[in-house]
């Protein structure tokens, strides 16, 4: 008897389930099985799926080398699994191929403006696992100064160009619907395209996240002659995320995240580091500052990663204050605030749990 369609999609799924319960990761020496960290280990690279030309966010430059916040959360995870921020391939992906790409398992991760939703999250939907936000945004508009368009009312009528396949497509559609505004949505499958209609005036307005809006007219011809509408019509977390069905993948990917929080929490920095260790190594009684950069303690064993994964992750990428401001802060070329994305002891929403 021919087994039906529908347990044949599934048996990947159910193999990878049951993998993820047997295969140990030895790699760690600390027992932890999970098949996603031995298959990082055995091919010694870290294949991190993110945008690719989003200034700011991830992004090739000339010298083939990528930048960009999310570029730096896929090196943060290299170091601390390999102990080495350069093994990342790097894999560019439009927001239809995301999430195939992270359920075949072309990818390990996704560090690439992906907004944490329901559906998304839901084993019911794409069942992914998300980590920890590493970017509070909201949905924006961008007209040209020249339009006269300042609030989205003014764009009753107008065409507007959105990106198919997002959630903000979705988010332009129930705004509008709410203010009663009409309006012809045009649609495109990836970014280039999308924005390359809006600067062909084919659209009067553009649609993305705000730091997107923001990251994409840096790099147009006048960036001066286009401007952000002051309506914010959606809450987006920008988060990374891994595939369900690997539990230990996951709380790896969590915790390195969230120890770069707590290092801006704590003052440690790229350039002290190696004093915080030392100086936890010498003094017995900072036993917070002990455990948290792997001096004594077993929260690397506990995540199958090493004893001093936080110390390497800092001393590769720094903290996530200074992540940050190199890429996206008032000192990059995007000049953000950091407004929702401040310490949470700062009035902001990045927060890590505690390291006990």
């Amino acid at each position: 008897m021919q087994p039906s369609p529908r347990w044949l999609l599934a048996l990947p799924l159910l193999l990878a389930f049951a993998l993820g319960g047997c295969a140990d990761d030895s790699g760690s020496g600390g027992g932890v099985q999970s098949v996603k960290l031995s298959t990082i280990r055995g091919r010694d690279k870290l294949v991190c799926g993110v945008d690719g030309k989003l200034p700011g966010f991830s992004f090739l430059g000339p010298d083939g080398t990528y930048s960009g916040l999310d570029a730096d959360t896929c090196r943060a995870l290299a170091a601390a699994v390999l102990g080495d921020p350069s093994k990342v391939e790097y894999r560019d992906l439009n927001s239809s191929e995301r999430f195939a790409a992270l359920a075949s398992g072309e990818v390990d991760m996704l560090a690439r403006n992906t907004t944490m939703t329901l559906s998304r999250d839901s084993a019911g939907g794409n069942g992914i696992s998300f980590g920890p936000t590493t970017f509070y945004d909201g949905q924006g508009v961008m007209v040209p100064v020249a339009s006269g368009a300042r609030t989205l009312k003014d764009l009753d009528g107008k065409p507007i160009c959105v990106e198919s396949g997002t959630t903000t497509e979705l988010n332009l559609a129930d705004r509008m619907r709410e203010q009663g505004i009409a309006y012809t949505p045009l649609k495109f499958q990836t970014g280039d395209q999308t924005y390359a209609a809006y600067l062909g005036g084919r659209c009067v307005a553009v649609t993305s996240d705000r730091s997107q809006l923001a990251a994409k007219r840096s790099s147009f011809p006048k960036p001066d002659e286009h401007i952000l509408l002051p309506e914010v019509m959606s809450k987006e977390p920008l988060t990374p995320a891994s595939v369900n069905g690997d539990p230990a993948w996951a709380d790896a990917l969590r915790w390195t995240v969230f120890a770069l929080f707590q290092a801006e929490e704590l003052g440690i920095t790229k350039a002290n580091v190696a004093a915080k260790v030392a100086e936890a190594k010498a003094n017995t009684n900072q036993a917070d500052l002990r455990r948290f950069l792997g001096v004594e303690g077993d929260f690397g064993k506990q995540l199958g990663l090493p004893a001093d994964f936080v110390a390497k992750t800092i001393a590769a990428v720094g903290n996530y204050g200074e992540i940050f401001e190199r890429n996206v802060g008032t000192g990059s070329p995007l000049k953000l605030e950091r407004a929702e994305n401040r310490l949470w002891t700062q009035g902001g929403l990045i927060y890590s749990p505690p390291f006990r």
